[in-house]
């Protein structure tokens, strides 16, 4: 068909003898935003790392026809040279060298064998013109927000004359400011004609902008339907394979006994110590409760959490109460043995150690649980709790001894939360505990926190997500520069609305709705 720029054909491809791709087949229409979207694990991005080269041709069986033609794609540069661009969720730029260098890295401009620069820092200037992007070219990437550079290596794939465009959860680290500016770009690629192939799990995102929508569940094609034909109910069923009525299984179970309190809590800034990122913080948390922190990027709330759990380089004063005991925290092991653990903002960075296994990574906080005489490890009981809680948590692997940077980044989740599971908790705190995991992912993360409620287990969550917040949480904190700004009891009059006034400083008294 004249019409499609792109056909990938029964795709199969394994890994150790584990099905991850089974038959899929999809195709794309020159012109379009076509949104993937499937569960994590549901083999998203394996076909993606198809299609960009990732995995060579011969790793896998099926056919891609691009722009009419059958392709053997052997690598990244095979893609590129086709005009297939890939910007995964972790960007791959050079934080130390400035934008217009990142951007011709492996693709410079050169001139009588010696490289252009005048000539790579004109053409960095007109495509960053034509994204309407106010960057200087010399401008070092380490110096631009998450969002800029996100905007930054999609300027580095028009660079290489990309005609289909692939982008990987794009917009789970972006602010909404920064969404709307990436939306207006893709809304500006696509009138030029440049094809996009968007993954996220953010189904709202998903209907705004794509023109049709293919979903994948378990490595098959479940099916692929114009955009405008679709809700995200709808979406959520083909991905799940059932329907979720209510993604936020509320329930509530705290009580007034009080288990944690901060008193005139301040954290400074690692750079400046002068500047208080959080000031004078004062809350509690009472057994059994979600605890759920809202506020804008930056308002403090991860600098808060981090600094009470010892995982804060910069200075803090103030005191914290487990019990009724006044703790002394210096070190994130400190915190772990008072009964109190944290599932970090950035999974990949401070939750895991991708070259160890998923047992591995599972049992390491509790490792001296499991030593017998002579430095020996009981295998037996450490094998049965991580089969326990594989099953309890539904971690999907083909095997206890996979490598966790194999896993789908839910999957990497529930192995983190699994890690700290396995120990004797009292407090467990949540940093942004479902960024960029699927719909069902979240569902299950969410029942598991309402039975560890159950269990008399205190919560703290911060979420960015304003409907999880409302949804999940028996309590609400706001917080707007660094300072806690509003309470409120959560019911089903409270809205998004009263949070998000608070959030930019409308409330500054503590209130109760």
């Amino acid at each position: 068909m004249d019409d499609l720029i792109l056909e990938m054909k029964g795709i199969i491809k394994e890994f150790s003898g584990v099905r991850a791709l089974n038959e899929v087949s999809f195709a794309v229409k020159k012109g379009e935003i076509h949104a993937l979207c499937g569960e994590n694990g549901a083999g998203k991005s394996t076909l993606m790392k198809i299609l960009s080269g990732v995995y060579p041709h011969g790793s896998y069986q099926g056919d891609i026809i691009f722009d009419q033609e059958k392709m053997i794609i052997r690598n990244i540069a095979d893609a590129e040279r086709a005009g297939i661009a890939i910007i995964h969720q972790e960007l791959a730029l050079f934080k130390e060298l400035p934008v217009y260098e990142n951007i011709f890295i492996g693709n410079e401009i050169s001139s009588y064998g010696r490289i252009h620069i005048p000539a790579m820092l004109s053409k960095t200037q007109e495509l960053l013109s034509e994204m309407r992007l106010d960057v200087n070219p010399y401008t070092l990437i380490k110096q631009l927000g998450t969002g800029q550079q996100q905007l930054i290596e999609i300027v580095k794939a028009l660079a290489k004359n990309a005609t289909l465009l692939i982008l990987d959860e794009p917009t789970a680290s972006l602010s909404e400011g920064e969404v709307e500016i990436l939306m207006d770009i893709l809304g500006r690629l696509k009138v030029k004609g440049v094809t996009c192939i968007y993954i996220s799990h953010k189904l709202d995102e998903v209907l705004q902008l794509a023109d049709t929508v293919t979903v994948i569940r378990d490595g098959r094609s479940i099916g692929s339907k114009a955009a405008s034909t679709l809700t995200k109910e709808k979406i959520v069923e083909m991905m799940v394979g059932r329907e979720i009525t209510d993604l936020y299984p509320k329930e509530v179970h705290s009580t007034e006994q009080e288990i944690f309190a901060v008193r005139n809590y301040t954290v400074y800034d690692v750079s400046d110590p002068s500047r208080k990122l959080v000031d004078n913080a004062n809350f509690s948390l009472k057994r059994g409760e979600i605890l759920g922190f809202a506020g804008l990027v930056g308002a403090g709330r991860t600098e808060l959490v981090s600094s009470i759990y010892g995982f804060y380089d910069g200075k803090c004063d103030g005191e914290v109460y487990l019990e009724g005991n006044r703790l002394s925290i210096h070190h994130p092991n400190d915190s772990l043995q008072q009964g109190i653990a944290m599932l970090p903002e950035d999974r990949k960075r401070h939750g895991i150690i991708e070259i160890m296994s998923v047992r591995e990574n599972m049992t390491l906080a509790t490792i001296e649980k499991y030593r017998l005489a002579m430095d020996r490890i009981d295998d037996g009981q450490e094998l049965s709790d991580v089969n326990d809680y594989m099953a309890k948590l539904k971690i999907k692997t083909s095997g206890l001894d996979t490598c966790i940077k194999n896993l789908s980044g839910g999957n990497q989740q529930k192995v983190v939360l699994a890690k700290y599971l396995l120990r004797k908790l009292k407090v467990l705190i949540l940093d942004e505990p479902t960024r960029g995991i699927d719909v069902g992912a979240k569902y299950e993360i969410y029942n598991l926190m309402n039975r560890l409620a159950a269990d008399g287990i205190g919560i703290i969550m911060i979420s960015s997500d304003l409907p999880e917040v409302l949804g999940i949480s028996d309590r609400i904190l706001v917080m707007n520069e660094g300072r806690i700004k509003g309470e409120f009891l959560n019911h089903e009059n409270l809205d998004q609305e009263q949070i998000m006034h608070c959030a930019v400083g409308g409330v500054t008294a503590w209130q109760r709705s």
